[in-house]
């Protein structure tokens, strides 16, 4: 019988420790943004530099959060899986801010190509108009309309200073609004006011349509992480106040077995992160180097 249950062994070890890495190693890559080599050089440092930050603040949590657990349970397979929990809490469970910045963003977006509809009706020219906008746009886009501005005083061409408009927007719906604006500044024919209508009102759609894919996120989210929570509270809490009932796990046959549980855990909470984000369409504006060059005053 032993010697049956060591040719078992193996065979086992090399199951649970390759479903747990699986789902360790599948739940980082999911929380590992991907697409960067598509974004402006210094939009990508500045990204760089935030997660430096934010994962300088976390790292000491997510180390005291491992500890504390090793030295409750003295399962090391549990202290890790919770010190990763803690350092990808943010990245598994949050993203509310984002998008509700995303919201806001795109709500005054919509309410800035309106003004700029009525401005433009007054027979104004585009150059004359976005600048008479700048002051009434609303505090998420308002820096960008400034900059905007600004570029177009210092005689930048209109398109590239609308193109770089666009990469600071960073949205597939903003370039819809841009790419009508540098199609009139390039041909100067009528019709411009009916085109900003209509976009207007597909911007108005976008926000109602992301504002409820967002509702609905909101409760999925506080619910998978009521989820969590209370699983590793109550693992913790059978470790401390019935150590008996969970004392095979401290052996290395145990904490393997714990480490197929937590590769189950992760490959879940993949999954979940699949379905939970939402795809946005790829932007078609992007600026070039040569376009940065071409449009600095001279």
């Amino acid at each position: 019988m032993n010697g049956v249950l060591a040719q078992l062994l193996v065979p086992l070890i090399v199951v649970f420790g390759g479903v747990g890495g699986l789902g360790i190693l599948l739940l980082i890559r999911g929380l590992t943004p991907t697409e960067v080599a598509t974004r402006p050089r210094s939009t990508l440092a500045a990204d760089l530099r935030r997660v430096s930050i934010m994962a300088g603040r976390k790292v000491p949590v997510a180390v005291g959060a491992g500890l504390f657990t090793l030295v409750v349970t003295r399962w090391i397979v549990l202290a890790v899986s919770v010190g990763l929990v803690v350092f990808f809490w943010g990245a598994l469970f949050g993203g509310a801010a984002a998008e509700r910045a995303a919201y806001e963003r795109l709500e005054g977006l919509a309410a800035w190509t309106e003004s700029l509809r009525d401005t433009i009706a007054g027979a104004v020219g585009l150059e004359q108009a976005i600048p008479a906008t700048a002051n009434a746009a609303s505090p998420p886009i308002a820096r960008a309309i400034n900059e905007l501005s600004d570029r177009l005083r210092v005689r930048v061409p209109m398109t590239t200073a609308l193109m770089r408009f666009a990469d600071d927007l960073d949205d597939s719906t903003a370039d819809l609004v841009v790419a009508a604006l540098i199609l009139n500044a390039k041909l100067r024919g009528p019709g411009l006011r009916d085109v900003l209508s209509s976009l207007a009102s597909s911007v108005r759609s976008e926000v109602e349509m992301r504002g409820r894919i967002s509702a609905g996120r909101r409760g999925t989210r506080k619910s998978v992480q009521i989820v969590v929570a209370i699983t590793g509270l109550f693992v913790i809490g059978l470790r401390v106040l019935n150590p008996d009932y969970v004392e095979p796990y401290g052996t290395p046959l145990g904490q393997l077995v714990l480490l197929f549980v937590a590769g189950i855990f992760g490959l879940g909470f993949y999954w979940l992160r699949r379905l939970a984000t939402f795809q946005m369409p790829a932007r078609f504006l992007q600026t070039t180097p040569t376009d940065v060059t071409q449009g600095a005053p001279r």
